[in-house]
């Protein structure tokens, strides 16, 4: 029998016990561990908060449309034919200016919502701010139902005017702190993996509560779903409140304080970088400025893809309703399977291949021992573990002195695969995109949505990489910036594809409309190209914290 830790040292000293039953506990303990892992908490939450937004989207739509027909006939005479009494061209268009106008104001007021979050995570921590972005929704979900009992009008007005609640707690506030959350208590070379798996969870509850939304609206009523999402915004603050870890707000002193507690402390991420070069000579890092502007084009391109194949199916398959939601969650359902299983492996794999290759080109002096020619430590190779010291003589050592050598995950974790997977997912969701173009049959627009969402990916990859370019003390700035850029690529893309397919389907020509789409992603990878991290043994020097030598080594 091997002994262990728990064999007496002299035998007979201890009762003896059956050895099968001791790795069991230990087993069903590092299986619970698994499943309550950190990173399982925070995708769960990211699933529950977005399954409590989407209850009322679709349910919003026949909101609108319901009072605005009810406000036609109080200024019409009754409808006294057969069939839909709403089916009429003036409460069609009545509807959709309502609901634009309802776009228009969740889009601004996100936007204001992304500074205001950004501001609560430094000013009161994480999750504080987490459960304010999650709390002030249920609000807003309640007096929504207010509206929907008023009706008509009046309804209208009060559902319009609660999106002013969205600048204290909307959709984008909270996808930011969660991802600050993520990328503060998730080991660094899990970050990027981690985002992508978060997003996909946003996508999978996305899915599931736009078709649960509807159904309930359609078997219960229409107050209903509001009712639901209500109920489960309460719900995930109270599953915030037991499983988030708290994170203390950053500490700033000297300097740095007034500049980089302001409430457009974000748009400093967005200037040229100071960079001490391992020479000490000063320079300007433009890495992040141009990975800003390929992010921009990269969701100019295709942000709008789902949307247009909408439009496209519509105008030249004569899709339904029914059949464009069919098309939408099955595009959801694959981006968020690709983003939770695929996307990580592929991260994971990328990185390891890509430190092989570096490993097989480093002269063979580097990888033996990280000392100067004349046998001297270098400042890499001095030790910095207290263990890594010999012991003294006439002392025994409780463990084994660590030789002061790299580990595997600092290998793995070089961040230069996100920005080359970065670069070449652009074109490859062009590409995909560009294939719906093609479709002559209504079941190739269904196999378009099957392929596109394997393109997807690079919004996790961006936030994997601006936070490595960035020091650890701007993340979350980091990560309200590159939020900030993909919100007003998005509201851009809106208006710019919405007039050149209008443009194209008035020719005829309404498929070219996604070749558009494929050449501003080929852009897109063209500007990340002139995005590249610092060089070795460079210093990031925050110039508002300078005269306090306040530097994050990259």
């Amino acid at each position: 029998m091997s002994a262990d830790e728990r064999t007496p040292l002299l035998s007979g000293s201890l009762p003896a016990t059956d050895s099968g039953d001791g790795p069991k506990p230990n087993r069903l303990r590092s299986c619970l561990s698994n499943v309550f892992h950190v990173e399982n908490r925070i995708l769960l939450a990211g699933f529950l908060i977005s399954l409590s937004f989407s209850f009322t989207q679709v349910p919003l739509l026949y909101v609108f449309r319901l009072m605005t027909c009810d406000a036609f006939y109080d200024e019409h005479p009754p409808y006294t034919g057969d069939g839909d009494r709403c089916a009429r061209n003036e409460i069609a268009a009545g509807t959709a200016t309502q609901f634009s106008i309802l776009g228009i104001t969740t889009t601004l007021c996100g936007t204001i919502n992304l500074f205001v979050a950004g501001w609560a995570v430094k000013k009161w921590g994480a999750k504080t701010a987490i459960l304010f972005q999650t709390f002030v929704p249920a609000v807003r979900v309640l007096a929504q139902i207010v509206g929907v009992f008023a009706g008509k009008k009046t309804g209208m007005s009060i559902i319009q005017s609660t999106q002013l609640i969205t600048v204290f707690g909307g959709p984008v506030g909270y996808i930011l702190v969660i991802n600050i959350i993520a990328g503060e208590v998730v080991a660094p070379v899990r970050r990027t993996a981690v985002f992508g798996m978060l997003q996909g969870c946003f996508m999978l509850g996305q899915s599931l509560g736009n078709i649960t939304g509807g159904m309930l609206g359609d078997r219960f009523g229409i107050r209903s779903p509001f009712d639901v999402a209500c109920g489960f915004f309460l719900l995930s603050c109270v599953y915030l409140m037991v499983s988030m870890p708290y994170i203390p707000p950053p500490v700033k002193t000297g300097k740095s304080k007034g500049r980089s507690e302001g409430f457009l402390a974000p748009l400093r991420i967005l200037t040229p970088q100071n960079l001490r070069l391992s020479n000490g000579k000063m320079t300007k890092h433009y890495g992040v400025i141009f990975l800003c502007a390929g992010i921009f084009l990269g969701v100019l391109a295709t942000d709008y893809a789902p949307l247009l194949i909408q439009m496209y199916a519509t105008a030249a398959f004569n899709f339904t309703q029914a059949s464009n939601g069919l098309l939408m969650s099955e595009f959801a359902l694959m981006r968020g399977i690709f983003l939770l299983f695929i996307f990580p492996r592929v991260i994971g794999l990328g990185r390891r291949l890509l430190a092989l290759k570096k490993g097989r080109s480093r002269p063979e002096f580097e990888q033996e021992e990280e000392c100067g020619t004349d046998g001297t430590l270098t400042p890499d190779s001095l030790p910095t573990d207290p263990r890594e010291f010999d012991a003294s003589m006439g002392t025994i050592p409780s463990d084994e002195p660590v030789k002061p050598k790299r580990s595997k995950e600092d290998e793995e974790l070089d961040p230069q695969f996100d920005l080359i997977f970065l670069r070449w997912s652009l074109v490859v969701d062009g590409g995909l995109t560009m294939v719906a173009a093609f479709a002559t049959e209504p079941w190739h627009i269904y196999l378009a949505a099957f392929l596109l969402p394997f393109g997807s990916g690079s919004a996790p990859a961006a936030k994997g990489v601006i936070t490595s370019m960035c020091p650890d003390s701007h993340r979350a700035d980091a990560l309200n910036a590159v939020t900030l850029v993909e919100n007003i690529a998005r509201l851009s893309t809106q208006g710019l594809f919405g007039f050149v397919f209008a443009a194209l389907a008035n020719v005829g020509k309404a498929y070219a409309t996604f070749f558009c789409n494929a050449a501003i992603a080929v852009v897109g990878m063209s500007v990340l190209l002139l995005s590249h991290f610092p060089p070795d043994g460079s210093v990031i020097v925050d110039s508002a914290a300078e005269g306090d030598d306040q530097v994050e080594e990259q």
